[in-house]
């Protein structure tokens, strides 16, 4: 019999025993090389929104913050990015695959460059209806999907020529609140002025 040995670049030897036949030829042992291994990536990926809540007045512009952070760096162009409003009446996409998809809507956009691992979002020109929690959400080349924690938005009102945020109601307690306690600081203090009234008068007369 004839001993076969079979070298690999990279590879640890194989040894063979039996017929010099390549079909009756076995490798007993075959290590691939590093750079044949296929194992996959993990990606801890992080989807932080800030601030946690924001508000507005009418006719501003809001900047909702959305990053990514990647101890690995992984190419951040491939992520796919969606941007979705909760509020009463239920959830709401307002952005998919890094495009807006809201219906003639060109007030909701966003702003970030995903190679820097910024996916913000911008809202113009907001209306009392854009309030809500705005959730930004990531979904990576493998499809998992991961969400930031939602930022929270308010919008004030403006009302008048200059602008008042606060409510008619709150503004007409405050008043009325400041009347009622000069009305009764005067009925208060009403029965001594007129007892005090005499003793000034005895008073001047000496």
């Amino acid at each position: 019999s004839t001993l076969l040995f079979f070298l690999f670049p990279g590879t640890d030897v194989g040894v063979s025993g039996g017929s010099t036949s390549k079909e009756n030829a076995a490798v007993t042992h075959i290590t691939a090389p590093p750079s044949l291994l296929t194992t996959p990536v993990q990606w801890p990926l992080l989807v932080t929104q800030t601030p946690a809540k924001e508000k507005a007045k009418e006719g501003e512009t809001v900047v909702l913050n959305c990053h990514f952070n990647s101890p690995q760096r992984p190419s951040l162009t491939d992520l796919t990015v969606k941007w979705y409003k909760e509020d009463e009446k239920g959830q709401m996409d307002l952005l998919e695959n890094n495009v807006t998809v809201l219906p003639n809507n060109s007030r909701v956009f966003m702003s970030g460059d995903l190679s820097q691992g910024d996916a913000s979002l911008v809202i113009l020109n907001v209306t009392i209806s854009d309030h809500g929690i705005y959730f930004c959400e990531v979904t990576l080349p493998d499809g998992k999907v991961v969400t930031g924690d939602g930022t929270k938005l308010r919008i004030r009102r403006a009302l008048g020529l200059f602008g008042i945020e606060e409510s008619i109601g709150t503004i007409i307690g405050v008043v009325a609140a400041g009347i009622g306690g000069v009305v009764v600081l005067i009925i208060v203090l009403t029965p001594q002025l007129r007892r005090c009234i005499p003793c000034m008068r005895q008073d001047s007369h000496q």
